[in-house]
């Protein structure tokens, strides 16, 4: 008997769709197949071959393939644990849940990310405070931190703002002074080093993310690094329904597993990470080189005391040219996006009493995102930076 398949409306069939790099909702397939897009993961048998091994083996969860890849992830980035999640955000909400943090309790979060950094807060029932950022980083301005604990703070959550570590020494401070704790959003920093030492090893816990336009990928998925033994516990029961052995519940969990599968290409992906982010580091250095001349265009600031690794490359360019550089990019085939609109701002969270973040919003309207996956050759970044030059010059 011939199975055919039910149509799949366009969206979440789309090949290659990622909801964070596309300009439509989650029900809508980009416009059109741009030739050079946001996210264009580096994938091969190595890939295929872990997948299918997991399939062969009949163990799809909870299995050596996810002990495995946690392994590499905290040896990579300098930890004793790293606990495996479905997905940044239940990642995030499970560091909060498993210190206590719930109603009553504020989290300081950037508006200036995407919004899963504040909704994790809020789904512990907490509530997220929204502070400003540096105008030439875009990461946490720890003076506005400090203005904004209150009694009822309990942390602080940095975004390393395109993969560039915040200034996790003065934050560091900052929480230490007030005796709460840091916790690194590090959803785009994957290899990054900040003073020598690894994102995501400097705060009680740091949070990395695999969706499709990070540097490597599950499809969906996260990790957790942490050095604190019993939040590493903790996580691990919350992941999976509150079991430390088969149907002995200490807790009340939940499934926040990662797959198998996923984990399997997890691993082969982190073989491939410091090939990925050289690529990148060369072509950031070629599009520094490239726009340098062009007047009110600015590329990521990296900073001399920590590695940048791309995972989004953000330039400011002047607030009433942006939208006709985006456009005209556009119009040539290549996908751009606004990394990010301001969260405090969205209609999820817009309020009467809702703050203004004068830094946050100038740059909302200047800031465009291109495409900066490893596939991206010298001849994609001199196309993009000639019709960003023309359109900024005419």
């Amino acid at each position: 008997m011939t199975i055919t398949p039910p149509p799949v409306r366009m969206g979440g069939g789309f090949d290659g769709y990622d909801p964070l790099a596309s300009l439509h909702g989650p029900d809508t397939a980009p416009a059109k197949d741009y030739r050079l897009r946001m996210a264009s993961p580096v994938t091969g048998p190595e890939e295929i071959d872990a997948v299918s091994s997991v399939i062969s083996s009949g163990i799809l969860t909870n299995g050596p393939w996810t002990r495995r890849f946690e392994a590499a992830m905290a040896f990579r980035h300098g930890t004793r644990h790293a606990v495996a999640f479905a997905n940044g955000t239940v990642a995030l909400a499970a560091m909060f849940t498993a210190v206590g943090i719930g109603p009553g309790d504020e989290v300081i979060v950037p508006s200036f990310t995407f919004i899963a950094t504040a909704t994790s807060v809020v789904h512990v029932g907490a509530t997220p405070v929204f502070a400003e950022v540096d105008s030439l980083t875009f990461n946490l301005d720890p003076d506005d931190v400090a203005r904004r604990i209150t009694p009822r703070t309990r942390a602080v959550v940095p975004v390393h703002y395109g993969g560039q570590p915040a200034d996790l020494d003065r934050l560091l401070a900052v929480a230490e002074a007030h005796g709460i704790d840091l916790f690194e959003d590090a959803a785009q920093a994957h290899g990054a080093l900040f003073q020598g030492r690894p994102a995501g090893s400097w705060g009680r816990a740091g949070m990395f993310s695999f969706t499709p336009v990070k540097a490597i990928t599950t499809g969906e998925g996260a990790v957790v690094t942490t050095d604190d033994d019993d939040l590493a516990h903790q996580m691990r029961l919350l992941r999976n329904h509150g079991m430390s052995r088969p149907y002995h519940h200490e807790i009340v969990g939940y499934n926040w597993r990662l797959s198998e599968m996923q984990s399997a290409m997890g691993v082969r992906q982190l073989d491939r990470l410091d090939d990925i982010l050289a690529v990148k580091a060369a072509n950031a250095a070629t599009m520094a080189r490239l726009l340098a001349d062009v007047d009110g265009v600015e590329t990521p600031l990296e900073l001399p005391d920590r590695t940048h690794p791309h995972t989004i490359y953000t330039l400011k360019v002047p607030a009433r040219r942006r939208d006709r550089v985006m456009d005209a990019l556009d119009q040539a085939g290549i996908e751009t996006r606004r990394y990010f609109p301001p969260a405090h701002l969205e209609p999820a969270f817009v309020s009467g009493n809702a703050h203004h973040l004068p830094v946050t919003e100038e740059l909302a309207e200047q800031v465009v995102s291109i495409p900066f996956h490893s596939r991206i050759t010298v001849a994609d970044l001199d196309e993009m930076t000639t019709i960003i030059r023309q359109v900024i010059t005419s």
